[in-house]
């Protein structure tokens, strides 16, 4: 057997009280918890009842750095991760400079290792245009070769079919699948509120869910016809979630995520008496009716959407602070998702097969990273969860230097107390 460096003792792992033995970064064993144990040198972590869970994954998140340091940067934001339970975080392109060059790809790596050496670990992902105009496709082998796990325009929608379908073939060269920012250009791009009943009593022009559904059937057909992967980000509504799993159904190579807010929050938020007209709950695609919610939870539930990610969006206060019309969309989410989403857990709305999946074993994947199943050889990526512990969201428990949350002053009930990373304590 192994030389075992760390033992996490009495966790609850699937009801069960164990130990965890973890030699050399790698998962050795799982065993029912015994009374008395022979330590050796290893450390030993008491967890003392607190439930063990394996290290999240989040496929979309906004570093911001390099050019809006002032939103968020990459140490501040791996900060984030780290205590939001998250191992590996996959950061966007829509930096200044853009992610279109290996050098931009560099640097984030390099901020990564030199701020959180024992992780999360970043992977960048690279424009897919070049400054995501969407007029000529970014070096994709240069990216591939700096360390971009997958390709997006992400916040900026190709018109161009041409150029998307190119981008999806060079992509599969490399092993990488193509993320797209499903949204019709001509359909209310960016307006933050879902048209509809509440946009029209408010007075504010909206987006259509038809706006998100158009590119999602898209990028169906062009899935189906080169025989190729693409993944659908930030999901919204029934119309998408329909036609995804129609696609699935023929084995079309779709993948798909939501988030967090779109399994909790609705448009009625904008015209709640606390909240009217808040910007803070203004992103992209806009939060939808109660009935796109049920539906996004049924298809998080049925394996129609594959992996939940934050969209992790932060802007800076002042940012915010302003008209609707003019505010710019996004919420941060690294803090507050593995709460969330717990939540819904607990309240046996999500199932906790679902809940693993999306977080941990199908984002991994679908872009070929690092995960654990608590399998012999696995990484040892795993955290103490204290379920019961509550927390008030406010500017001073957020890690992220983005605080733009509509979860501002909520209190949300569960808390990472340690997390490991290939098993180094990180917090």
């Amino acid at each position: 057997m192994a030389k075992i460096d760390l033992i996490v003792r009495r966790a609850k792992l699937d009801g069960k009280d164990v130990d965890v033995f973890v030699s050399k970064g790698k998962i050795v064993e799982v065993k029912p918890s015994a009374e008395s144990l022979d330590a050796g040198d290893a450390h030993v972590e008491e967890a003392y009842g607190l439930t063990l869970l394996p290290s999240l994954t989040d496929v979309h998140v906004h570093l911001r750095e390099p050019g809006f340091e002032y939103k968020e940067d990459v140490e501040s934001g791996l900060r984030a991760a780290a205590w939001g339970g998250f191992s590996n975080i996959m950061c966007m392109a829509n930096t200044k400079p853009v992610n279109d060059n290996g050098s931009v790809t560099e640097l984030m790596l390099d901020k990564a290792r030199k701020y959180w050496p024992k992780g999360p670990r970043l992977f960048p992902i690279g424009a897919l245009t070049k400054g995501l105009k969407g007029e000529e496709l970014a070096p994709m082998a240069e990216l591939a070769q700096a360390g971009c796990a997958a390709f997006s325009n992400d916040g900026v929608p190709v018109e161009s079919t041409k150029i998307f379908r190119l981008a999806v073939e060079y992509a599969s060269d490399w092993d990488r699948v193509v993320i797209d920012h499903c949204e019709d250009p001509y359909l209310g791009v960016g307006a933050g509120i879902n048209e509809g009943e509440v946009s029209s009593r408010l007075g504010l022009p909206g987006q259509p869910d038809v706006a998100e559904a158009l590119q999602v059937a898209r990028d169906i057909l062009l899935a189906e016809y080169l025989d190729l992967p693409i993944h659908l980000a930030h999901i919204s509504c029934r119309r998408s979630a329909d036609l995804i799993r129609y696609a699935k159904a023929r084995g079309v190579k779709i993948t798909a995520e939501t988030t967090p807010h779109y399994l909790t929050m609705t448009e009625s938020i904008l015209e709640a008496e606390a909240t009217e007209y808040d910007a803070l709950a203004k992103v992209n695609p806009p939060l939808r009716t109660e009935d796109d919610r049920q539906a996004m939870i049924e298809a998080l539930n049925d394996g129609t959407i594959d992996c939940l990610a934050t969209d992790h969006a932060p802007h800076a206060g002042h940012e915010k602070e302003t008209e609707f019309d003019v505010a710019p969309c996004g919420i941060t989410g690294l803090d507050t998702a593995l709460s969330v989403t717990w939540g819904l857990v607990r309240d046996g709305v999500l199932t906790r097969e679902a809940f693993l999946r999306a977080w941990t074993t199908a984002p991994c994947t679908v872009f070929n990273l690092p995960v654990n199943s608590f399998a012999p050889g696995d990484p040892a990526d795993f955290f103490l969860f204290d379920e019961d512990e509550e927390w008030t969201v406010s500017p001073s428990t957020l890690h992220s230097k983005g605080k733009n949350t509509p979860l501002l002053g909520s209190v949300l009930k569960g808390r990472v107390k340690t997390h490991f990373i290939a098993g180094k304590k990180i917090v």
